[in-house]
């Protein structure tokens, strides 16, 4: 069974209205309170909550103000052994036991949309990765340049920002986006031009048989439909917490190795393959923050019209 355990601290003042609001809940159980102890006039309440009542029940608490006078703490529960919890799951309409945590939905984007300097190392990196690959006309190394690039939680860091309009968030995730990108395709430019130099390119590359790169750098309407595709799934993945599928979505997206092309088209004085590379990293990245603004909010309306005609048919308590 999916749960959700709560842990709030509070005034001692908001704690009757909250055990009466909680306990008139029919997805709360295992309500526990206990005094906080520090400071003495605060008290601490525990409970597992049917995930898909989850959204209702923070929305109440924080309608009562306790996020502001104290704190709320959610958890996942991975196991649990309870005839009372099996007992509501089989009374539930299924999707109410597996609606999303749109709170922790948002909390994963933001916590995984975070620019330490590994972001741009990992960037560098992937670049050099997609830019051997492209010399050696090696697609393994291109699938590998993409799993290790991270530019993905930038930008379903912006998508996010954007649906929710908060422009520090847009403003650092394109900040990052422009400066990382433009940091990598500099660092492969300079490896793939001493590369160059010293002859290390695939001779097959160097007599101008280089399918990997005119892949990468043409551009067209498939290009578009697998990047929509890959979006969707992408923030469908970050919903569910589906980790296996959102490795899929890291090699589908053609946005490290257009931007590992450009370097290495530029390097070899390729000027319209570079060109075609920028389009497709423009492409893919501009297609992605649309398509994961409009499944974000495809899906809150979606699960919310769901939730809503499965509670109003769920069975009396």
């Amino acid at each position: 069974m999916d749960l959700v355990h709560f842990r709030v601290v509070m005034p001692s003042t908001l704690t009757r209205p909250v055990v009466d609001l909680l306990d008139a809940h029919r997805q709360v159980l295992n309500l526990v309170v206990v005094a906080a102890g520090r400071p003495p006039d605060r008290d601490a309440l525990e409970c597992d909550v049917v995930q898909g009542a989850a959204n209702e029940v923070l929305g109440d608490l924080r309608a009562l103000g306790v996020d502001r006078a104290g704190s709320i703490a959610v958890d996942g529960v991975d196991l649990m052994f309870s005839r009372e919890a099996e007992a509501i799951e089989a009374a539930q309409p299924r999707v109410l036991v597996r609606t999303p945590l749109w709170a922790a939905v948002e909390a994963r984007i933001r916590a995984e949309a975070t620019y330490a300097p590994s972001f741009y190392l990992f960037l560098v990196i992937a670049g050099l990765i997609g830019a051997v690959g492209i010399m050696t006309n090696s697609q393994i190394l291109i699938v590998a340049a993409m799993v290790v690039g991270p530019e993905y939680n930038a930008i379903t860091g912006v998508a996010l920002g954007l649906d929710r309009r908060d422009r520090r968030r847009i403003r650092e995730g394109t900040r990052a986006l422009t400066v990382g990108f433009l940091l990598a395709i500099a660092v492969t430019l300079g490896f793939a031009a001493l590369s160059r130099g010293a002859g290390l390119q695939s001779e097959a590359f160097e007599l101008g048989l280089r399918p990997v790169s005119h892949l990468i750098g043409t551009p067209n309407f498939f290009s578009v439909a697998v990047a929509f595709l890959a979006g969707v799934v992408g923030i469908v993945s970050l919903t569910e917490a589906r980790g296996s599928a959102l490795l899929g979505v890291f090699i589908s997206v053609t946005t490290i190795p257009a931007a590992s092309d450009i370097a290495v088209s530029l390097a070899f004085t390729a000027w319209r393959q570079a060109a075609g590379s920028l389009i497709q990293l423009l492409l893919n990245v501009l297609v992605l923050v649309a398509v994961g603004i409009l499944t974000l909010r495809v899906q809150r309306r979606l699960w919310h019209r769901a939730t809503r005609r499965a509670a109003a048919e769920r069975p009396p308590r």
